[in-house]
Order: structure tokens, then sequence, then C-alpha cells
């Protein structure tokens, strides 16, 4: 771009189409923007009081578009009144597009004193969308040095808080140049670098920038905002940019929103309550609104971003042809499938990168091509949203809490689609987990917490497993059982992760996932310990509670496939604490699923025994004899339950129900020993009784003792007919087995 005499009368805006230029004096011809047509039926009182506002409004835009020496504010009482109009109106219901052109050169053209230029820039609060046009010409005037540094960094600012609502970004774009300039003014280089940032494509990367970027990091250190655009950078270009930069996303930019975003959040909420037709064409949508910019602005695509300049057929081309744009595929017009297959090589991802969450087909491009640099944008957006709007780290932010909760769950659901967590939504849960006070948001928060990423246990353990785990012992019963589901869809998510890096690096490069399997197994292995730990508390807590052993044993169903299922070299049993209120529970359910859940346990120990004899694996990890010992001791304790009635005799688990005969005399039970076998079990002694009556329907005796021999048989044919198929499973699989070993010594079984 050409720079500008330095003469108030030479300065021209930069070329565009005049098509796409704002008409003024239209504007005032028609009196009122298109949406106030719909608000006809309003009484007539509130139209007049518009009616006056409106031509206020005009009189102080043709005030500021026609003044031309410099005015004292002080001494100037016209200045004063129409200055006053305008951040009158702008702050009551925002500015309508036409009226930007004229007051951004009134305020970058140095005309007027600064003080006049702020409060000018500070009302610049837009009711529906700004004309790109009209920015276009505004940065022009940075080319002349009219306006002092103070107003170019307020009017930079001003760009990054309202750029999603500029309708379109080509010419924009156009200007990176310019803008990558402005890097040497250290005031200025945050927000620079947060605009850039927006503005970045992959053709923006160039060898002499990242230069320049390197020497500024040289000069001022490791500065974060220049880490945000390097990185951004290095994803687009990665062969350009050689250094190391951090991992972790962090706080890239300076708060540049200034006294803008809390007045288009009072606005969208007044014409939300006021005017359901402002309501819904606010930003060109005709969905609901939420009170944040960030939030509802962004899930949608706004119409107003498509590119207009394809409809006009036979009209001259504008600057947008001049930047290439038909290397590009507009989103907007994206609509189908096919349409995404024939483009996928040359989509641009809109501005607003909210609205990629709830698009299903650019979240399947996201899922085909890796554009890391897509993931970083939308990391940062994510982040920089949840950090501000989080309804228990902001101040008055409790009524949100319904968005916040769609919100949450629009981020959720596109967790789902992808397979994979956020590391903004890591970092989030980590930083409000602490603060968080287990009601608000509980749904939402749970489920976001099943896709953490995989990180390093001490991370784990320092911002989830503690703070989860004081929630956890102090709150309801459903709350516990909630956190339990929430841990076991995690576990899932990182065995599923496991399973898919096992499957695309095994043909090209073996097993060479050695170095970070046993990272795996460490993380993993805390987790179920972790939620072992919790469970024998809560259990405690809730008096054995049926509902929690379910979502408790639930958990125990995913664990004890682990070696199997996900190939991964890991069983743990569950603790004591679990295993023996499982084992004497008045629940069938809870006994049927300990049953199956202690047949998968024997199914994968069995092979993973078989694999280490043959040494069929590659991979060298091997269960320690504990967990061995461990699952011996539990059978042998299981059998001795409900089969061979020696429970209180056999049973060798330091935490058992071992007890001598002397004890059980005491307790002046009849027949002791058979207390818990299959038939006197108080989970199953319903099924006997039913089962006498079909039996024997005339003896009302019920005399559990006759069953017995064939009639034993018969009984257990009968419990398999009522769905125990755990029972089954673990009967046919292990009884006789562990009946013979248990007379052996120790009771050791041979697997």
């Amino acid at each position: 771009m050409q720079r500008r005499k330095s003469s108030k009368n030479s300065k021209q805006p930069l070329q565009v189409h005049q098509n796409n230029q704002t008409d003024l004096s239209a504007w005032q011809k028609r009196g009122r923007t298109d949406p106030e047509k719909s608000l006809q039926n309003h009484q007539s009182h509130n139209s007049q009081v518009n009616e006056s506002k409106q031509d206020s409004l005009e009189q102080a835009v043709s005030y500021f578009e026609k003044v031309k020496d410099r005015v004292s504010l002080k001494k100037s009482e016209v200045l004063q009144k129409h200055l006053a109009t305008v951040e009158s109106i702008a702050l009551q219901k925002g500015l309508p597009p036409e009226v930007f052109d004229v007051l951004l050169n009134a305020a970058l053209s140095g005309k007027l004193a600064d003080v006049v230029n702020t409060r000018l820039l500070k009302s610049l609060i837009p009711a529906s969308v700004i004309p790109e046009t009209s920015v276009v010409s505004s940065v022009s005037w940075l080319c002349v040095s009219k306006c002092s540094g103070s107003i170019q960094l307020l009017f930079i600012r001003w760009l990054i808080t309202v750029f999603d609502f500029i309708d379109h970004k080509e010419q924009l774009h156009a200007l990176y140049g310019f803008f990558f300039s402005f890097l040497q003014d250290e005031k200025m280089c945050p927000y620079i670098c947060h605009l850039l940032y927006l503005l970045t494509r992959k053709e923006s990367v160039k060898p002499f920038r990242i230069r320049r970027l390197l020497d500024l990091q040289a000069k001022m250190g490791m500065q974060p905002h220049l880490q945000a655009l390097l990185s951004l950078y290095k994803l687009f270009c990665p062969e350009l940019v050689s250094i190391t930069l951090p991992g972790k996303m962090k706080t890239y930019f300076k708060n540049s929103e200034g006294p803008w975003k809390a007045a288009i959040n009072t606005i969208r909420r007044r014409n939300q309550e006021n005017s359901p037709v402002t309501q819904s064409l606010f930003l060109g949508t005709a969905q609901h609104q939420s009170r944040k910019r960030k939030w509802n602005t962004q899930l949608i695509i706004p119409a107003s971003s498509a590119n207009t300049n394809h409809l006009a057929g036979g009209k001259e081309k504008n600057l947008v042809d001049l930047c290439s744009i038909s290397e590009f595929f507009p989103v907007e017009q994206l609509q189908t499938f096919s349409q995404l297959l024939q483009n996928i090589h040359h989509l641009e991802f809109p501005s607003q990168m909210g609205s990629v969450l709830t698009n299903p087909l650019l979240l399947h491009y996201m899922n085909c091509i890796k554009d890391e640099s897509i993931y970083l944008r939308l990391y940062y957006w994510m982040g920089q949203t949840l950090q501000e709007e989080c309804t228990w780290c902001v101040v008055d932010s409790n009524q949100y809490e319904e968005e916040f909760k769609e919100f949450l769950e629009t981020v959720y659901k596109t967790e789902c689609f992808l397979q994979e967590g956020f590391s903004s939504c890591e970092e989030f849960l980590y930083k409000s987990l602490p603060l968080w006070d287990g009601f608000c948001c509980r749904s939402q928060i749970l489920r976001l917490m099943s896709w953490i990423p995989l990180s390093s246990f001490s991370e784990m353990k320092s911002h989830l497993y503690d703070p989860l785990a004081q929630l956890f012992f102090t709150s309801s019963l459903y709350f516990k059982c909630s956190v339990l589901e929430s841990l076991k869809e995690l576990l899932q998510n990182w065995l599923n992760w496991h399973v898919i890096q096992v499957d695309s690096e095994s043909d090209s490069q073996g097993y060479s996932l050695n170095n970070t399997l046993s990272g795996l197994v460490n993380v993993v292995a805390e987790l179920i310990h972790f939620v072992g730990r919790i469970s024998t508390v809560a259990l405690r807590l809730e008096s054995n509670a049926t509902f929690l052993l379910y979502f408790i044993l639930d958990f125990y169903e995913t664990v004890c496939d682990i070696y199997l299922r996900y190939n991964l070299p890991l069983l743990i049993m569950p603790p004591a604490g679990v295993f023996y209120p499982a084992l004497l529970s008045m629940d069938s359910v809870s006994l049927n699923q300990l049953c199956y859940i202690m047949y998968r346990y024997r199914t994968n120990l069995v092979a993973a025994k078989e694999n280490e004899m043959i040494k069929k694996k590659i991979l060298q990890f091997k269960f320690s004899s504990q967990t061995y010992q461990e699952y011996n001791q539990y059978i042998i304790a299981m059998v001795g339950c409900l089969w061979t009635s020696s429970a209180f005799q056999k049973d060798i688990h330091p935490q058992g129900v071992r007890l001598d005969d002397e004890v059980l005399k005491k307790t002046r039970v009849q027949e002791f020993k058979t207390s818990f076998n299959i038939v006197y079990h108080p989970a199953m002694m319903g099924y006997a009784l039913l089962f006498l009556q079909q039996a024997w329907p005339d003896d009302n005796t019920f005399n559990f003792s006759l069953i017995k021999g064939r009639k034993w048989n018969w009984y257990l044919e009968y419990l398999y007919a009522q769905g125990l198929k755990g029972l089954k499973l673990f009967i046919e699989s292990s009884i006789n087995r562990v009946s013979q070993a248990s007379q052996n010594k120790e009771g050791n079984v041979q697997v």
C-alpha cells in the first residue's frame, strides 16, 4: 500500500468497489434502518422517541463528516452535544453500519483533539455488523501518521474486539504486511500480534517475517504474544520455524476488549428483552443469541460473511479478486459432503472459530485433515471463552448459567464427534475445579472431565484427583455415582485412544510405543487406584448403598477386560473394600456383576499367563505375582461363600471374612456355614423361595434344605434361566477348578 501525503485534503481511502461502500446519504434519506421497520407495531410513543434519536444521530454524524478544523471540546457546545449524542445512542442500542465510515475517519484523521478521538473510538459499538470498507478506509489513516500513538493503539484494540463483527475479511488480509510493520512498536506489539494471529493464513508465513519475530524475541525475551504468533507460523510451515516452543496453551494475549465488550453485551441483553426482531436479525442470524459475542455469535457462520461478489456475475471485480480468493472455497457455501470432498484442500476456516463446533462438515474436515493451525486457533478461542465466561469464576454471572450450560454441552458434543479432548478444556477444568461447588453445570462439567487428555500423574493428582476427591466425599450419593460414571468414561476414552494408536502405528513401526506405553500404563493404573480408594470410602459413608455399588462395579467391568479388549498389559484387582461388600450384598444384580467381573479377570489372567509362556508378545510386560495371588484369594472367598460353604474357614485374605468357630457359635446362627451359599445368600434367597414354590407347590414349609443333590442342579438351571449370566459364567469356568485347588496348600489356583 502506498503512503498518502501528509496533507489532510489529499488523503484518500484505499480503493474499493463502489458497490461495497457505505452510502451515508441513502441511509439518511431512509431515516431508519431495515430492522426498525419491523417495530412499527410498537406503541407510537416509542416510535417517536426512536425517530427523535435517529434524527439526532444523523445530525451528529453529519457534523463529524463536515468538520474541517480542530475544534476545542470545552469551547464548542455543538461538539459536546453531538459527541454526547453518539455516545448515548451507542450505549443504548449500538450504532448502525452506515455511520462507522464517518466516525472512524473523524477519530483517526487528526482533525479533533485526542480526548474527542478517544471518546469517539470508545463509542464505536456495533448494533449489527461493521462494513469492511469502513475499516480499510480507516486503516489508511495510519499511513499518514495523522493520529497519535495512543489513538492508534486504541484503534487496534477496538479492531481486535469487533473482529468478528466485520462483514468481510479479504481486504483486511491484504493489509497483513502493513499491520506486520507495526511490530517494531513495543507498546503496540502485543496487540498487533493478536490481530495478526486472527488474520494469519498459510500464505502469510514468510521467511522474512519469521526472522523478524525471532529478532524481536531475542530483543524482548520469551514474550507470550510472540510465542503465539511463532506457534501459529510453525504449524503452517514447520520447516521454516526450527526453534522449540512451549507445547502447553497459555494466555497469550492481553485483554484488549476495553469498554466495548461490556457495552456490546448490555445492548444484546436489552435487544433480546425488548425486541425479538432485533434478536433474530443480530449479526444476520435467526438463532437465539447469547449475551456473549464469543458464544452464539461464533457458533454460527454469519450470513453476512459470505462473499457477495460471487453473486454479481457480470459486475466489475473488486479487491477480493486481487487477493486470489478463487483459490479458496468459502465455508459459507459448504452445504453437502460431496462439496467437502471436492474442495477439501481449498477450504478456509472462518474467523469465527466457534462456528466450527456446530458444523458437522467442518468437523469432518478436522478429522480428515490434521491441520494443527485449526486446532491452535480453536484452542485459543475456546480457552479465552471458558476462562472469561465461567459461571462460578466470574462475578454476577449466575443469571447466565443456562447459556454457559449450552456452550459446555456444545463443546462436549464436539469432543465426542472428534473422539478427542481439547487441551483448553483440560486447563479450564484444572483451574476451575478447586472453585467449583459441584452443583453448577454439574452434568456438563463431569462430561467434559471424561475427555481430559492423557497427562502425567503428578499433574492430574494436584489438579484433578485432589479437588475432585474433596467434592466427592462431601456430596450426595447421586453426585458420587455421577463422578464414577465420568471416571469410567475417562478410562474408556484413554483405552480407546491407545487401541487406535497401536492400530495406526503397528503396520509401519511395529510396537514402537514401548517408550510411551509404560507411561500410559502408569497413568491408567493411578486412575484405577484412585477410583478404588474413593469407592472404598464412599461405600462406608453411604452404608454400602446398592445404587453406588452398581456404578463401582460398572467401572471394574472395564478394568477387568483391559488386557484382552484394549491390548494394554495391565490388570488391577478391586480393593477388598469393594470386593467384599459386593460379595455379601443383599442385591442379586450386584452379586451377578461381581461374578461376571471375576470371570473376566480369570480369562484375562489365563491369556496373559499363556502369552508369557509361549512368548508371543513382543512387548515384555508381565503381571506381578501379587495380582495372581490377590485373584486367588478372592476366588477362594467366592467359592467358599457360594459353593462349598467354607468361606469362614478358608478365606485367607487379610481383610476377608475368616472367623473362628467359637466366634461364629456366639452368633447363635444355626447352620452358619451355609449362610452365604447360592441358596441361603441374602441376594439369592428370593430365587430359592420361588424355586421351592415351583418345585413343591403343595409344600408350605419352605424347607431350603431340600435343594441338594439333583435338585441342586435343577436350582442352578433355574437361576440361569432368570438371566444371571455372570453367575453362570463364573460357576462354569471356576467352580470345579477352584474347588479342587482349594484343597491344595494355601488354595492357590493354577492359572
